[in-house]
């Protein structure tokens, strides 16, 4: 059983070997926090998600870092603007505010707490000590203008463009704010100097002078320190490849690290047919596709595609993501309704039910899965081919169901709610939440315990007292009290 992945660095799908047996060490691009976050976001984090819950499935113990650019140009530009337009928010508390908005994002949709979440301002020390190695090292230098500016010596690395496949003398420049006081212009910042115009926060001592670090540096420094100067696998979203990996892989690699051995990109997300842009106007913000349809709706539909393949996004993807869901969550009801009236001992079938259809809460393991939803998963996570063996399973426990064919019920149903754990979409799951998490248990426990007082009324109208008292028993001793009242018979929990 061999885990097949498309690395970005090699273009091409490769057997992945993790470099500890048992262990993957995941490093994803995270967030810069200037603005609220969008389709795009949550797309990229569900993706990395999906990926960290199948190696789970199969037994691996993951480690995954998600960073926070949490300080920027942008971050420190919107800050300004705002404070320019009568607000009173330091760029810190931008920062903070709008990092929570993804934290609340990310968890509204199901999307796992990464191992550790470093913030770039938590780890200046640790990029100095890498810019440090480099200059040390001949592949950096401090800028000619006098300025505390350091830069990377794309020159000096042969390698430069190897991620992205261009040649040096065809890339673009550099887009630093401080174009002066390089060798060339496709050099890249390391650590930017302070100006007068940014809040003295927003800088930190160096061996050259107060400033603050370039974006490419941080995750460099990151990585290494919380995975080690070699990984398994380096993350982000397509549009990160260049500059922003190309220059990582560079840096790392010239500072004498091995860094990521594999790399991954998903995909964008079009709306309307268009790349989303803010220049366009078509941003999908997650506050609002979150007010639009249930979070595990959202999850199903941004997971739906192959992760390196653009997402399409139109007025009617939530609808139909709707639908298609609607059918996996109503195939649970009906197996768990059959399961309940099927036994002959009502408590019993609810029993079996709960055992059998009771969420996972990411206890899944292979053994439990179809063989054709295990090879699409070891195929490049080929989601895709993933759930059309759920809807499969759907269908033909549906087709049980109607049949009366009860083994072949459990069988798929089985099936069923494994591969929804390792996809995150059991709408069962402790994850989504006590109210929507157990609705389909909860609707087969009231009518369980209903049809038993209804049975215990009906002895009692016979003055069969020995039943009546039976059924009152043995609910209580499954946990549920009766109050009986002129009106009729109440229960609840003990």
């Amino acid at each position: 059983m061999t885990q097949r992945i498309y690395d970005s660095h090699e273009q091409a799908v490769v057997d992945f070997v993790p470099q500890n047996a048992g262990r993957v060490g995941i490093y994803v691009c995270g967030p810069t926090v200037q603005s609220s976050p969008h389709i795009g976001h949550l797309r990229s984090a569900l993706v990395y998600d999906q990926m960290r819950r199948w190696f789970r499935a199969t037994g691996h113990d993951v480690t995954l870092i998600r960073n926070v650019t949490d300080i920027d140009d942008k971050i420190l530009d919107n800050a300004r603007i705002a404070a320019e337009a009568g607000g009173s928010e330091e760029w810190w508390a931008l920062a903070y505010r709008v990092e929570r908005e993804f934290t609340a994002a990310y968890d509204a949709l199901g999307v796992l707490a990464p191992t550790y979440e470093p913030r770039a301002t938590a780890n200046i020390q640790e990029m100095v000590q890498l810019i440090e190695q480099l200059i040390e090292r001949g592949h950096a230098y401090q800028a000619n203008d006098g300025s505390a500016s350091v830069y990377f010596d794309t020159a000096s690395w042969p390698d430069y463009g190897s991620l992205t496949r261009q040649q040096r003398d065809q890339m673009e420049d550099a887009a630093d704010s401080e174009p002066v006081g390089k060798r060339d212009p496709r050099d890249f910042a390391l650590w930017k100097a302070h100006r007068d115009t940014e809040p003295d926060t927003a800088s930190w001592p160096s061996p050259w002078g107060r400033g603050r670090p370039g974006w490419h540096i941080e995750c460099s420094a990151m990585a290494a320190r919380y995975l080690g100067d070699a990984f398994d696998i380096h993350g982000g979203g397509l549009d990160l490849r260049f500059p922003h990996h190309e220059n990582e892989l560079a840096q790392s690699r010239a500072a004498g690290q091995g860094f990521a051995r594999h790399w991954i990109h998903n995909g964008l997300v079009n709306t309307g047919g268009q790349k989303m842009s803010k220049s366009l106007g078509n941003s999908l913000f997650a506050a609002d596709l979150l007010a639009q349809t249930r979070p595990i709706v959202l999850r199903y539909f941004l997971g739906s595609a192959h992760y390196r393949s653009t997402l399409e996004y139109s007025a009617g993807s939530l609808d139909e993501a709707a639908a298609a869901f609607g059918r996996i969550e109503g195939f649970l009801e009906r197996a768990e309704e059959y399961m309940v009236a099927s036994a002959e001992d009502p408590l019993a079938g609810a029993a079996a039910a709960q055992l059998y259809l009771g969420p996972l809460d990411g206890a899944a393991t292979t053994e439990s899965l179809p063989a054709a939803f295990t090879q699409a998963m070891l195929d490049d996570f080929a989601i895709p081919q993933a759930l059309a063996v759920l809807h499969e399973a759907v269908r033909a426990g549906n087709s049980a169901i109607d049949s009366g064919d009860g083994d072949v019920l459990l069988h798929r149903a089985i099936e069923v709610v494994a591969m929804l754990d390792v996809l995150g979409l059991d709408p069962r799951d402790s994850l989504w939440g006590a109210a929507s998490g157990n609705a389909a248990a909860d609707t087969a426990l009231d009518a369980l315990v209903v049809g038993l007082i209804q049975q215990r009324a009906d002895a009692r109208a016979n003055k069969d007292f020995a039943t009546s008292d039976a059924i009152r028993d043995r609910l209580a001793g499954a946990g549920i009290i009766l109050e009986d009242s002129p009106t009729g018979t109440r229960w609840s929990h003990a």
